[in-house]
């Protein structure tokens, strides 16, 4: 027999497995020796209260034992002579476009500009030692696309557009652990991810689908008004219709699509500062114990968002027990970004503090068109590159000084590698931002004691939050307005945010091109 519980329990019996069958065998009026196994379907922390309590959803074997795996597994087929769908970008929406093909009985064919997981490594840690910025293969750039290397929070609020279990299920599927599907913000870590990403990959090509690494894109091949294939900077091309997933970094596709006279526009994005705290002093303010977690607790995470002179100001992309990274993906630019491994056990906790911008907030860009909050993306980094010692050390102010509009001294230990510069950013960052900031900052305070304070530093700058550019498309068939067989997909188009909405959006993308070539088959 099966039977399914709602619990609220304490730190120390959710952490338990042998006190946390004394709970069932208390609640349910079953016996110890009769309980087989427990899974963990649904699992969240309380901390509204004093005491903080676990709330579970469990499913328990009653004198059986469980029979079925822990996640729902994806069938994968051959597809060694399926047509051929390429599919330019190896990040989130490219892998799981991919992966959808091929369920689908398509052939991918995968061109991405960077390296792959394993050799991006040795770039990335290149930033931090030698303040070299590889502009193929960075942060953002190689295989995984920002999500390898960026955190691998795996929790999204787009639930309308597509299946989060079964994106959390192929997960699992790859390796990452099936708490993932019972964690209200589940997380794999940047220690873990790389590997479940080389998985897919394999799997992919195992099923017949090609992966073409340090292969940029160059130009689409277009017929008319439809695009039949790509021209890389190898000299190759690759015919196909064109699933578009470049990431939100690749300005040098938004720059082609504009010379080309590809419709796009330009959208809404959020800047501001990486903000850090200390772990500890987290833990305290949102468990309200002077211990702070203790044993039992994960290390705690917070949510903010108020309104600033009719702008939102928010943290966006929370690490807690995480590290502030630098993710430029060019010269002349500092940008950060943050991520956490794991077991989340670094001493701090950071995330973006951002404001809310639009194209018409900054006119003086206007000459630029669709690119124009790109073009500021663009000059905001340039600043920080400047002010930063034109290295990749970051720009930072402690956080209370900056709401007094106050200089720094110094700046507290940070988790950003190549080092901080103290740096007055009240006074050279645009007044719309920093405005905004000291109003959200004060008003957080209120809303958290302890929160404003000086042992906080902001280290600009976050600037990344989403792609300044969208690539107009039909909501239904998923193909670009005007263009037929070309499919932008995910963050770099302007249609997600995060790993698990952009890979929602990659398989509608993929089930985009499958509607299209059986259309064309019934005519």
């Amino acid at each position: 027999m099966i039977k399914e519980f709602q619990l609220r329990v304490l730190p120390e019996e959710a952490a338990n497995e042998q006190a946390l069958t004394q709970v069932v065998v208390r609640e349910g009026g079953i016996r110890a020796d009769e309980v087989r196994a427990i899974r963990i379907l649904k699992r969240s922390v309380d901390a509204r209260q004093r005491t903080i309590l676990i709330n579970l959803k469990l499913r328990v074997f009653i004198n059986e034992e469980p029979t079925e795996l822990e996640y729902i597994p994806t069938e994968y087929k051959d597809v060694s002579n399926g047509k051929p769908v390429i599919v330019v970008g190896f990040g989130p929406g490219g892998i799981f476009a991919s992966l959808r093909l091929i369920e689908l009985g398509y052939r991918p064919v995968i061109i991405e500009r960077g390296k792959n997981v394993h050799d991006r490594r040795r770039d990335i840690a290149q930033i931090s030692r030698e303040h070299i910025v590889n502009g193929e293969s960075n942060y953002s750039f190689g295989e995984g696309g920002a999500g390898a290397y960026s955190d691998g929070k795996l929790y999204t609020r787009s639930k309308k557009r597509g299946s989060v279990d079964k994106i959390l299920n192929v997960f699992c599927q790859f390796g990452a652990t099936s708490s993932i599907l019972a964690d209200a913000h589940p997380h794999i870590g940047t220690d873990k991810l790389p590997l479940i990403i080389e998985n897919m990959r394999n799997q992919i090509v195992a099923c017949g689908g090609e992966v073409h690494f340090e292969t940029r894109m160059d130009a689409l091949i277009r017929k008319g008004d439809e695009v039949i294939g790509v021209e890389t900077n190898t000299g190759n091309t690759f015919m196909g219709p064109v699933i578009l997933a470049t990431g939100h970094s690749a300005r040098d596709v938004y720059y082609y699509l504009q010379r080309t006279q590809v419709p796009i526009e330009a959208k809404g994005i959020a800047v501001g500062v990486r903000l850090e705290h200390p772990q500890e002093l987290i833990d305290k303010i949102q468990y309200h114990r002077a211990d702070g977690r203790g044993e039992y607790l994960p290390a705690a995470e917070y949510s903010f968002v108020t309104q600033s002179a009719g702008r939102g100001v928010y943290s966006f992309c929370m690490c807690p027990g995480g590290v502030v990274v630098p993710a430029a993906t060019g010269p002349k630019q500092v940008v950060v970004n943050g991520m956490s491994a794991s077991r989340r056990g670094s001493k701090w906790s950071n995330s973006g503090m951002v404001v809310e911008i639009h194209p018409e907030d900054f006119p003086e860009y206007a000459s630029h068109k669709e690119l124009a909050l790109m073009k500021f993306q663009e000059h905001l980094e340039e600043l920080n590159w400047l002010n930063g010692g034109m290295k990749q050390i970051a720009p930072a102010q402690r956080m209370v000084d900056f709401v007094n509009k106050k200089n720094s001294g110094d700046t507290p230990p940070t988790s950003y590698a190549p080092g901080l510069l103290a740096s007055p950013l009240h006074f050279w960052m645009p007044e719309f931002i920093t405005s905004r900031l000291r109003e959200g900052f004060r008003n957080f305070g209120k809303m958290s004691h302890g929160f404003l304070t000086n042992e906080a530093v902001m280290i600009g700058v976050e600037s990344r939050t989403s792609s300044p550019v969208r690539i107009i498309r039909d909501r239904e068939s998923m193909q670009h307005v005007t263009i037929k067989g070309l499919f932008p997909c995910g963050e770099g188009a302007g249609y997600a945010g995060g790993i698990v909405s952009a890979a929602i959006d990659g398989e509608r993308c993929a089930e985009g091109v499958d509607a299209c070539f059986s259309s064309l088959s019934r005519i």
